[in-house]
């Protein structure tokens, strides 16, 4: 399968493909790459909150979209989805109090405004739909995925007039299903119609769980149709001069930064 996140700079991937098929999109995922030192992105790590803006700011320059462009969800393993406006502008994007609350999905078709969301193994959603011109970005942890964040993005897209037959996904760089190891306190929140796809059983009551897969069924189940979703071969845990992981640094790490947006 062809890689669909292409390393566009020294910092960033580009859903490439979305971005030549549509004019004025862009579309990617950072990796923890610069000159400098490792690039986090996160504003609620360890790192120093100016030393993150300047990281941010960056990926600005690289991308186009001022930082004061630039919209973030509290992101908090759930499932709400908001559409981005003007009067967004500017929340969570140099101030992580102020990011938009309780929210974990996000879409817009208004140009000029970037979608943003931070990850260090959960999985990023992207969305497209060319026919509305809608777009969006949603983080999906284990808990979001259960939660069929999935689902929930493709229902916000059909309340704006999207068809799922015409919509296309991209799933990005997260942890892969190889060393993605649970205990049953996670298995039980699959339901059982997913988790011969999804799950293998190891011995000692420990699991493996493919999230990539459990979102393409989610999708699926949602009307999207296979061929219009695009799943990185890209492993946080595994790549590690690319990504950093929550898991293999065992909580104590940097984030990456996902974002999809239109120019002005």
């Amino acid at each position: 399968m062809l890689e669909p996140f292409q390393q566009q700079t020294d910092i960033n991937l580009a859903l490439t493909e979305w971005e030549h098929r549509v004019p004025g999109l862009k579309a990617g995922f950072t990796t923890h790459n610069s000159e400098q030192e490792r690039l986090n992105m996160g504003l609620y790590t360890n790192d120093q909150p100016d030393k993150v803006i300047n990281n941010r700011r960056q990926l600005a320059s690289r991308v186009g979209f001022p930082l004061e462009s630039w919209v973030a969800g509290e992101q908090i393993h759930q499932t709400k989805t908001h559409f981005v406006t003007e009067k967004d502008k500017g929340k969570g994007a140099a101030d992580y109090t102020a990011s938009l609350k309780g929210t974990d999905g996000l879409i817009t078709h208004k140009t000029g405004i970037l979608c943003t969301a931070v990850f260090a193994d959960c999985v990023p959603l992207f969305f497209l739909d060319p026919v509305t011109g809608y777009i969006g970005l949603a983080h999906a942890g284990w808990k979001g995925t259960v939660a069929r964040m999935g689902q929930k993005m493709v229902e916000a897209f059909q309340a704006r007039g999207a068809d799922p037959a015409a919509m296309l996904v991209a799933i990005g760089p997260c942890i892969s299903r190889d060393v993605y190891e649970v205990d049953e306190e996670v298995i039980r929140h699959i339901p059982s119609a997913l988790r011969e796809k999804t799950v293998t059983s190891l011995d000692d009551h420990r699991f493996l769980v493919d999230l990539k897969q459990l979102n393409i069924e989610i999708l699926l189940q949602q009307g999207i149709f296979r061929h219009n979703i695009d799943v990185t071969n890209y492993c946080t845990f595994r790549d590690e001069s690319l990504f950093f992981s929550h898991r293999r640094s065992r909580g104590n790490t940097g984030r990456m930064l996902g974002y999809i947006g239109y120019e002005k």
